[in-house]
């Protein structure tokens, strides 16, 4: 949105401002009804706190979150002994007798204990992120309402609910403030002395609410540690200001009557300290503190915010063409599923992409974990963990290349925190040096594998960590950070080494056991297996990860051994391969896949986010790639989806990836668990469809969508290479490239018109459109500017 527009809605007082929201917007998500879902409200967050707005008449439901809100406790789940198994497991993969392999990997190399309790851990020491609780406002006006509309505005990041009741005008605007740390709500009546209401807090279990006087409501207690006891500490504190009102509280209730204007504000806090850089003091006290800050009046309040997030969210746009923001998203949603004709609504997605991430991810805190914050169960699906074979990796793929690498620092600090857990696990079942984590991490450290073989042995999420961190160096450049990388990618590159052996077909060296996460194959006896040698995704990971340590060690002067034990192991990994149908193999073996059409698509990890497959580079590769995916179908939950849009995007067939993300975003009815769909799409609110609710396609279509447009791997940076043709006209500002570059794209008739690149850093530029190529060497704060007529 053009600058002016800003500064003219900033000069308005903030009734005015919100009035003139209500247009439709291009970069809002409105609707006529209240939701009757939690995939049907609206998501706030400031990266630690969070909120899911209903916008109800009578009653207002905000489900409140706090990223540290977690079951369980540290544990030691490593199985002592595993490593003795360690040599017959791999004699009996050499024989080729996968089947017996698994059996001792199943009674070896799984956890010690229950573990996640297979996604039910609520109970058990490895907990479960839940609920901090319920806010609830009703109100004492008659149920049925006119002219009602609800809107998240994303330039704002401020919810609003607006109707007519009772003869009055009803409004709210609601944030989650990063300066604050608080949820704050505004509620106003255009009769005075017509807002009359009554706040209540809950909670399931484990909490008690009292009020405070007649203004403040607290709720406080304990999670469960998995062991009968009380773990992580928490509470919510909720203040009332009304002016000329009358303020009473009854019944661990606050009521308000004969009141025009509201605010609430609410604070929570825990104990929890492990590895995020939160308080770990007294969460009732804490709450008090950040209550003294959100005291303040409305309009600073609300300005300190929108502040805060524009200098993270005005990095970044894109207009990809006309769209239908007059109609509400369910009925925008139909009919671009139905019809087409809405470019626009990409461009949303993306951008709401972002906003998830921002309000999700901030630096000092934890990740985004399987639902973001957002979550309205005790016991949230996946225990609502970060799964490190896909999902919490994709939770960041928007991160560097729409300006907010910031923003990634909540997983590097995770990364950081599984080494010394990680060391133990890789001493306990392989023997090795260096540090491990396998498919699934928690709040506490667990690195083990999980509870079954076929997904739980997973080793390669460590490595897949990993590459976040290189991937952060190739966008900034920052020696620093590689410097404070090192020890991470350095461990994590000696573990590797130890676990490979030599197969005996070739000679090549492979992971083993291993698997190709979640999916299986069907052995030549007819019994399904999931325990390998070398699948291609862990062949293709390594050969990133060693490059990457290899390259760093260069630039650090520094570890020179290792450098020369990983360039020896490297040249002698397994390739990727093509099989006798075409496809890309999946595992070292040519084995009968169990499910064609499974949602992982592992074995194309060299292709996206990789960069071992090009077009142009290795094109029999990629025509494999193709042929794989051409097989796996246009089908899948919904990060499945969203992870084909980039791999079809990395192939350069832009109509094919338009087509997924319009899978992606088929609209997904339901929401409360009585509707039973089969695979991925979007629920009304935007959120992905896993089903059930799963943030990680919205990051990965986020990214995939830009993916499309710029791309920056093997040191060329590539315009347009994927542009379909729904998308002929548009442009794209703030796209952050491999190098150290930023991006500015504008195109009309499915044709470049012009680009402009900005160079952070000194270095040299290869710039890529329609098949040629324009080099510069550029120094750090110049700009190229390039026409399709500029390139060779």
């Amino acid at each position: 949105m053009a600058l002016d527009r800003r500064a003219f809605l900033a000069s308005l007082p903030a009734s005015a401002a919100a009035g003139s929201a209500s247009v439709s917007s291009p970069l809002r998500l409105w609707f006529r009804s209240p939701a009757r879902h939690f995939t049907e409200s609206l998501p706030l967050g400031n990266g630690r706190l969070g909120a899911m707005v209903f916008g109800g008449v009578q009653e207002e439901r905000i489900v409140l979150n706090e990223s540290s809100m977690w079951s369980g406790s540290v544990e030691d789940a490593d199985l002592e002994g595993a490593v003795e198994a360690l040599p017959e497991i791999r004699r009996l993969l050499i024989e080729g007798r996968n089947a017996e392999a698994e059996q001792l990997v199943n009674r070896h190399f799984v956890c010690k204990g229950k573990g996640s309790g297979h996604a039910r851990g609520k109970d058990l020491p490895y907990g479960c992120y839940q609920i901090l609780g319920d806010l609830r406002i009703e109100f004492d006006h008659p149920e049925e309402a006119r002219d009602y509309r609800r809107e998240l505005d994303l330039e704002t990041a401020v919810a609003r609910v607006s109707y007519e009741a009772g003869g009055a005008r009803h409004e709210r605007e609601v944030f989650v403030s990063a300066p604050a740390q608080a949820i704050l709500i505004r509620l106003s009546c255009s009769r005075p002395g017509g807002l009359e209401f009554r706040v209540s807090l809950s909670r399931p279990e484990r909490a008690r609410t009292s009020a405070d006087g007649s203004r403040a409501l607290v709720m406080s207690g304990a999670l469960a540690d998995g062991r009968g006891g009380d773990g992580v500490r928490f509470a919510a504190r909720l203040e009332i200001q009304a002016k000329n009102a009358r303020i009473s509280a009854e019944n661990g209730r606050i009521r308000v009557e004969n009141a025009t204007e509201a605010v609430l504000a609410m604070t929570a806090a825990t104990n929890y300290s492990r590895f995020a850089k939160l308080s770990g003091g007294d969460p009732v006290r804490i709450c008090a503190e950040h209550q003294r800050r959100a005291r303040r009046p409305w309009r600073r309040l609300r300005e300190e915010h929108v502040a805060d997030y524009q200098r993270w969210f005005e990095r970044f746009s894109i207009d990809l063409g006309p769209g239908r923001s007059d109609l509400p998203l369910p009925e925008r949603l139909r009919e671009a599923y139905e019809k087409g004709g809405d470019p626009q609504l990409a461009a949303l997605y993306c951008q709401y992409g972002r906003y998830l991430l921002i309000s999700s991810s901030r630096p000092g805190g934890l990740p985004a974990n399987l639902q973001g914050i957002w979550a309205e169960e005790l016991q949230t699906p996946w225990n609502g963990d970060w799964h490190l074979n896909i999902n919490v990796q994709m939770n960041y793929w928007p991160a560097e290349v729409t300006g907010l690498g910031e923003l990634h620092e909540p997983l590097f600090a995770l990364t950081e925190s599984l080494v010394r857990p990680g060391s133990k696990t890789a001493r306990v079942y392989y023997g090795a040096r260096g540090w491990v984590a396998h498919t699934i991490t928690n709040a506490w450290g667990f690195t083990a594998p999980g509870e079954q073989a076929s997904w739980g042995a997973t080793a390669s999420g460590s490595g897949w960590l990993c590459q976040h961190l290189w991937e952060h160096y190739l966008f900034t450049g920052d020696r620093e950070f590689l410097r404070r990388a090192w020890p991470v990618l350095e461990g994590a590159a000696r573990f590797y080494a130890d676990m490979l052996i030599e197969e005996p077909k070739h000679g090549w060296l492979v992971t083993a056991p291993a698997n190709s996460p979640e999916n299986s194959f069907v052995l030549p006896d007819g019994r399904r297996a999931a325990i390998c040698m070398g699948p291609a995704f862990d062949m293709q990971l390594l050969r990133s990860l060693f490059a990457a340590v290899i390259e760093a060690s260069r630039i650090l002067n520094t570890g020179e051994e290792l450098r020369r034990e990983l360039e020896d192991k490297r040249a002698r990994l397994a390739p990727s391969r093509a099989g006798s149908d075409g496809r890309l193999m999946e595992w070292l073996e040519e084995y009968k896949e169990a499910e064609l059409q499974h949602r992982h698509v592992s074995h194309l990890w060299g292709l996206h986010p990789g960069e071992e497959i090009t077009p142009e580079e290795t094109p029999e590769l990629a025509a494999a790639a193709r042929r794989s995916l051409e097989g796996r179908g246009d089908g899948g939950t919904g990060w499945s989806l969203a992870w084909k849009v980039s791999f079809w995007a990395r192939l350069g067939e832009g109509n094919r990836a338009a087509r997924l993300l319009r899978n992606l975003l088929r609209p997904v009815p339901g929401g409360d668990g009585s509707v039973r769909v089969t695979g991925g799409g979007t629920y009304a609110n935007l959120f992905c469809a896993h089903p059930p609710f799963q943030i990680d396609g919205n990051f990965g279509g986020a990214a995939g969508i830009v993916e499309m447009l710029v791309q920056s791997h093997r040191g060329v940076v590539r315009l347009l290479p994927a542009l379909p043709d729904e998308w002929s006209s548009g442009r794209v500002r703030g796209v952050r490239a491999r190098g150290g570059f930023i991006v500015d794209l504008d195109w009309s008739g499915g044709r470049l018109e012009e680009a402009r690149v900005r160079s952070l850093k000194e270095g040299a530029l290869r710039l890529r459109y329609a098949g040629r190529t324009l080099e510069r060497e550029m120094r750090a704060g110049t700009v190229l500017v390039a026409r399709p007529e500029d390139f060779a």
